[in-house]
């Protein structure tokens, strides 16, 4: 009777251990790693919604600029939010900027924190780097997230021991945008996806599921559709080196950039063209990912690169962000 006692004893112990280890993980310390924009904006949000926070980069002097970044958005949403009460718009700033904690050491913070969201260059090397030393110092439970918007989520966990509860947690520019993607590898485990799902609703976030395919759901739709209006511009266009445009090209396009844009908005309904939206979201960072998706894919015909585009970011014209891209910025 007592060894069927123990053992009855060791099978509930056992199911209870195997009970808790299914159980999502409820975030509330967030590490995100990255000072940048996109970082300081996942950092924001996170803090909005009472979460404590800890945002990392390497000097101090990036993280008090982030840390300015987001006190004057928070003002701008306060101003918003709290129009009839200025007093409990003030409390909210105080409130949401006291939940934000900087340092310049990733691996000291990370042993405590229930989610680790990177947010830095789209870089996998570099990626691979950071996600390899913090899985050493993070706690056993940490579930780890990507960023990027490009990268395979796949790639960079395999630089981890933690697969199962790594993911991809792609957010938006600007980041209080509602949207945010959750990308499950082969190896994500359930519980990692379902906490993640979570911890996107609890932002405020509408969370949309995605297994890792390149580019996600709204890249891998969006970055062909603002390539192939670059082909319509420059369609038939050949070298000419005394070009009256200054860019070394006679541009015989199926139609102007302004002309594209204008269509795009009034015919389908988007709030801006494509060569907007190009400038606005950077045509480097255009760049970058099309040449990755071309190197994965040589042959097909969605990701071949733009001559066009290459000379324009060989220029450093990146777009809103360097005052030139398609078009010119005051």
């Amino acid at each position: 009777m007592a060894f069927v006692t123990r053992q009855f004893m060791r099978s509930m112990s056992s199911s209870s251990t195997a009970s808790a280890s299914a159980k999502k993980i409820i975030v509330k310390h967030v590490t995100v790693i990255g000072g940048g924009l996109m970082g300081a904006g996942i950092a924001q949000v996170a803090a909005a919604t009472g979460h404590t926070v800890v945002l990392v980069d390497q000097t101090e002097d990036i993280l008090a600029k982030s840390k300015k970044g987001i006190e004057e958005s928070l003002r701008k949403v306060a101003k918003k939010k709290f129009a009839e009460n200025p007093k409990a718009g003030g409390e909210f700033v105080e409130k949401t900027l006291s939940s934000i904690a900087t340092s310049t050491d990733a691996a000291s913070v990370v042993h405590s924190t229930d989610l680790v969201v990177e947010a830095i260059v789209e870089n996998l090397k570099v990626k691979n780097e950071l996600f390899k030393r913090l899985d050493k110092f993070a706690a056993e439970h940490t579930i780890f997230a990507s960023n990027t918007s490009s990268l395979q989520i796949t790639s960079i966990a395999n630089a981890t021991t933690r697969q199962d509860r790594f993911a991809g947690l792609h957010f938006f520019n600007p980041v209080p945008m509602k949207l945010v993607e959750v990308i499950k590898t082969p190896m994500t485990s359930q519980k990692t996806f379902e906490s993640l799902v979570d911890f996107s609703k609890a932002l405020g976030k509408h969370p949309v599921a995605c297994k890792d395919t390149p580019g996600f759901i709204v890249n891998r739709l969006l970055v062909p559709y603002l390539m192939e209006a670059i082909r319509l511009y420059e369609r038939d266009f050949q070298t000419c080196g005394n070009s009256n445009s200054g860019l070394g090209f006679s541009l015989k396009g199926d139609a102007s950039k302004e002309d594209i844009d204008t269509a795009m908005k009034l015919g389908a309904g988007y709030p801006m063209g494509p060569f907007e939206l190009l400038d606005y979201v950077g045509l480097d960072t255009t760049k970058f990912i099309v040449d990755g998706w071309h190197e994965i894919d040589v042959k097909n015909p969605l990701h071949q690169p733009s001559p066009f585009l290459n000379k324009l970011v060989a220029e450093n014209k990146f777009g809103k962000k360097t005052g030139e891209g398609f078009y010119k910025y005051k």
